[in-house]
């Protein structure tokens, strides 16, 4: 594995329960600050999401986008199980982004 999806993976590894952070976010951490598209193709590749929580990643406006693991809504039900505040549809990021 290149050094960074590792990266990617060590960040997303960090994000708390009941919090999210944007795939930007997660680029910025992993040293990669304009690489949010790579960020999202990683997460589609995740296959431990036990320790690599991508429900927990979400687009720059709070929107949830393609969860590999049972779809948008499974991504939904486990924020939402986990205490992220939502606004409609969207993720409150001012009440839910970790490390903003």
């Amino acid at each position: 594995m290149d050094s960074f999806r590792q990266a990617v993976y060590r960040a997303t590894a960090q994000i708390p329960s009941g919090k999210v952070a944007t795939y930007g976010q997660i680029a910025r951490l992993a040293g990669r600050p304009k690489a949010a598209r790579a960020v999202g193709q990683f997460m589609a590749k995740n296959n431990d999401p036990k320790h690599i929580p991508c429900h927990r990643v979400v687009g720059s406006t709070g929107a949830l986008t393609g969860y590999a693991f049972d779809g948008v809504l499974m991504k939904r039900k486990k924020l939402l199980d986990e205490g992220v505040v939502f606004k409609g549809t969207r993720v409150d990021l001012d009440q839910s982004c970790w490390n903003r």
